[in-house]
């Protein structure tokens, strides 16, 4: 009776073991799937939209080369976005805030249209493969560190908020030596950003695991959402700083 005793036990006792961490791989797994999905969302529409001069002629002047008015909604919703799903998180359902990530992907892709005309196809590949490979990096580095990168948040982003303002600023001056250098520090911080990022969202994994219980399902697949709104952001920034820098014009 005993022996049978401790065969029960030590079967429990690995079954345990073995589904310690699935709650929280699970978040991960994810994170990088809606991260994927927005990806894939915002390269379908750029495509559609960079191949259709009917499309492309709603969002820019041909004869002036500047953008219409609906080219700046198109510019500038996408941020509005992000905005409404940081403020209303907690007010959103999962169904609501699952259709403003898809809506925000979609838009952005729309805005990155212009990518595909203004550099050169070889470029946009190189830059994009090379955004992923220090994005891939990175994310392994945030996972696996021990050192807390949770004390470079508030410096981070203070160069997130200085970026935004100097890009404000360069849509005025127009100054390309300006906006090339402003580049070099937008991969610098994306690319750090992407690892801190990337072990915040551990934490969160590791703390929907320990507080299952109390923690609903819906508010991790919200969260799962939020973080590959994070991610995503992180790498397209890579992308498009690398391209600044690197991409060959058409």
């Amino acid at each position: 009776m005993d022996n049978n005793n401790n065969y029960e036990w030590a079967h429990k006792s690995v079954f345990v073991e073995q589904q310690t961490g699935m709650v929280a791989k699970k978040f991960f797994a994810n994170v990088f799937l809606w991260m994927f999905v927005a990806l894939s969302l915002s390269t379908v529409a750029a495509l559609v939209i960079s191949t259709s001069p009917a499309a492309l002629g709603q969002l820019v002047n041909f004869e002036t080369g500047q953008r219409t008015v609906l080219g700046y909604i198109a510019m500038f919703a996408p941020l509005g976005l992000v905005l409404l799903m940081g403020a209303g998180f907690s007010r959103l359902s999962y169904g609501a805030l699952l259709g403003v990530f898809v809506l925000f992907s979609i838009l952005l892709g729309v805005s990155l249209s212009f990518i595909l005309l203004i550099y050169t196809a070889g470029s946009i590949v190189a830059c994009f493969a090379a955004a992923a490979g220090i994005f891939g990096i990175m994310a392994v580095l945030g996972y696996t560190t021990d050192v807390d990168l949770s004390k470079f948040g508030p410096i981070l982003m203070v160069g997130v908020a200085g970026l935004f303002i100097a890009s404000i600023i360069n849509l005025f001056l127009g100054s390309p030596t300006f906006s090339y250098v402003m580049s070099f520090f937008g991969v610098a911080i994306f690319t750090a950003l992407t690892a801190y990022d990337v072990q915040k969202l551990k934490r969160i994994g590791a703390g929907i695991e320990e507080n299952g219980d109390q923690m609903v399902a819906t508010d991790a697949k919200k969260l799962a959402i939020m973080g590959a709104l994070s991610l995503y952001l992180d790498f397209i920034n890579i992308f498009l700083f690398l391209l600044r820098i690197f991409g060959s014009r058409r």
